[in-house]
């Protein structure tokens, strides 16, 4: 899976809190930008980041001068940030949970910005769905379930742990698909061992 530093904007363009909205604006129409990332007081302070949408719904909606509104006065601020490790898949998860476009991408220090729009331009989704590939990791998964159990025996804690590996694989695969697998790799495996069924309770 792609990660987030792979298909972010690194030329981030920051601004001061302090500044003005006009200026904000401005800023905006010369770099051709949706957002700006306001930055840090200190090392301990939180980024912040201020959109068109603030700008619109918050200044111009109201008739307010621009010239007379600071940044601060409208910005987000903590926002949400994505580390820059994390897969494209959860940031775009992450967008569609919170309603948000675009995020710092920040690991210590500010070192990009990731949209929708790069996700969408940028990622490998289209090529390599990540169910397509989930579902090739979990038929590989419940293969190495059975052939352990049948080396190791249906109630070995290997066994256990290996049909636990499995169900977390099933449960994200779900979650995928949004939908509830009526009856899981375990309980089919169970069908044919019942025994196999104590070997989940038992101390690590």
């Amino acid at each position: 899976m792609m990660k987030a530093q792979e298909i972010m904007t690194r030329d981030v363009i920051t601004i001061r809190g302090s500044a003005t909205v006009a200026e904000a604006v401005k800023l905006m129409k010369d770099k051709n930008l949706r957002a700006l990332v306001v930055k840090r007081r200190h090392d301990e302070d939180a980024y912040g980041i201020v959109t068109e949408t603030d700008i619109v719904y918050k200044v111009a909606a109201y008739g307010k001068d621009p010239k007379k509104v600071r940044v601060f006065e409208i910005m987000t601020k903590p926002c949400i940030v994505v580390n820059p490790h994390l897969g494209i898949e959860y940031v775009a998860r992450l967008f569609a949970n919170t309603g948000i476009r675009r995020a710092p991408v920040i690991d210590g220090k500010l070192m990009g910005i990731i949209s929708v729009t790069d996700i969408l331009r940028h990622s490998d989704f289209v090529e390599k769905p990540k169910s397509t590939l989930l579902q090739q990791e979990l038929d590989k998964a419940i293969a190495e379930a059975r052939a352990i159990c049948s080396e190791k025996g249906a109630t070995s804690k290997e066994c256990a742990a290996a049909w636990d590996a499995v169900e977390e694989l099933q449960a994200e695969a779900s979650h995928q698909q949004a939908l509830k697998p009526t009856k899981s790799a375990f309980e089919e495996y169970c069908e044919e061992n019942p025994e196999a069924a104590e070997a989940r309770v038992y101390d690590v």
